[in-house]
């Protein structure tokens, strides 16, 4: 499917995608939030670059985050767990200081939208995004349905180049350099 636009119709661009299940009791077996991610990006077109799980551990987190934004064949990550506030949650101190420039409307609007669905109990929520070296990093909450909700609601139509007026894929220089 492509949307008109201007004076032309424009063709969906699949990037690549690395996720990252931040969890101290998930494993692949058990790991729903980072299947049903993969499950989304793939059905959408996107390719995997990778995906891992880790404990919520606030190097480890930043050593796996690190080395995607390095990697030039990783466009996105989004990362899963560890954006509450409990002792061990710590995906945003182990993401933000990798971050060029934070995406703030990301963790509000998805913090909005989620109020439908779990009330007040959406303001516990530090969803995050962010670029890095060109890299567009979403971190979201561990819940299968949170997950859903940032996919469905908001990532899934930012990594869609035919979204107007704009979209995240249009300004990525890894695949507007080629």
């Amino acid at each position: 499917m492509s949307y008109a636009h201007g004076g032309g119709e424009r063709e969906f661009l699949p990037v690549s995608i690395a996720v990252l299940t931040v969890s101290d009791s998930r494993d692949e077996q058990t790991d729903k939030s980072g299947k049903l991610l993969v499950e989304r990006l793939t059905e959408a077109g996107h390719r995997l670059a990778e995906k891992r799980i880790v404990p919520d551990d606030v190097y480890r987190i930043r050593a796996v985050v690190s080395h995607w934004i390095a990697d030039p064949a990783v466009n996105v990550i989004i990362t899963t767990g560890g954006t509450g506030v409990t002792g061990r949650d710590g995906t945003p101190e182990a993401v933000a200081p990798l971050l060029d420039k934070v995406l703030d409307g990301f963790g509000e609007m998805f913090r909005s939208i989620s109020y439908a669905d779990i009330k007040t109990s959406t303001l516990q929520s530090r969803a995050l995004a962010g670029v890095a070296n060109g890299t567009y990093v979403f971190c979201v909450p561990g819940s299968s349905g949170a997950c859903a909700t940032a996919w469905d609601a908001l990532i899934a139509a930012q990594l869609d180049l035919r979204t107007r007026p704009c979209n995240l894929v249009e300004l990525m220089p890894r695949l507007n350099e080629k």
